[in-house]
């Protein structure tokens, strides 16, 4: 395990209770992310507990530069942020876990064991930020391009309507036969058997 945290009485109390438990052991400490960067690659460790705000480099940007060249290291966020901004960007650069500075000794020691075990331990509050922003989201269906001419798909979009072959023909000034033949190669291309079945194709 190692810490990237610039306050020296921070990295200090971290590794002391880690080094405490019989299951763990903090190996480095980095005041920089330019050090961990520079580091950590040529030793990699298992969990990296990171900071935020850092000097130059942000605790971020250790992460997205680590997880591309140390692809086994899980990293957990240490920090006071608590915006949502900070709290997505550390997810989207790689980290798994995301605890608030001032949490107790033991739900940081537990923190660090649910991610070692393939967990992704959070703050509460954090926790919540992150399923208020999930429920906000509204998941758009994807649009489904089906293999069909433009002709085939307004068929196959009066077919969805309920027309009957007659009654697309007369809409669309072709006969009945013209009809039937656009509706098998619809049924071709989509390799489906029956009207019901297209029409779901088409509803994706």
């Amino acid at each position: 395990m190692a810490v990237l945290e610039d306050l020296t009485e921070v990295a200090e109390y971290l590794r002391e209770i880690f080094n405490e438990e019989e299951d763990m052991e903090c190996q480095q400490i980095y005041f920089n992310a330019e050090d961990a960067m520079h580091f950590l690659p040529q030793q990699p460790v298992d969990i990296l507990i990171v900071d935020i705000g850092l000097p130059r480099a942000s605790g971020i940007d250790a992460i997205q530069f680590l997880h591309k060249y140390c692809p086994g290291m899980q990293f957990c966020m240490f920090t006071v942020y608590e915006d949502d901004d900070k709290i997505f960007n550390s997810l989207q650069a790689g980290a798994k876990g995301y605890i608030l500075k001032g949490a107790e000794v033991d739900k940081i020691l537990t923190a660090v064991r649910e991610l070692h075990g393939g967990g992704s331990p959070m703050s509460p509050s954090i926790a919540r930020r992150v399923l208020d922003q999930f429920q906000k989201m509204q998941v758009s269906r994807t649009h489904v391009v089906l293999p069909l001419s433009p002709r085939e798909q307004e068929i196959l979009q009066h077919l969805a309507k309920g027309l009957l072959y007659k009654e697309i023909g007369e809409l669309l000034s072709i006969t009945y036969g013209t009809v039937k033949q656009h509706i098998h190669k619809i049924y071709d291309k989509l390799q489906v058997s029956n009207r019901t079945e297209a029409i779901n194709r088409l509803k994706g």
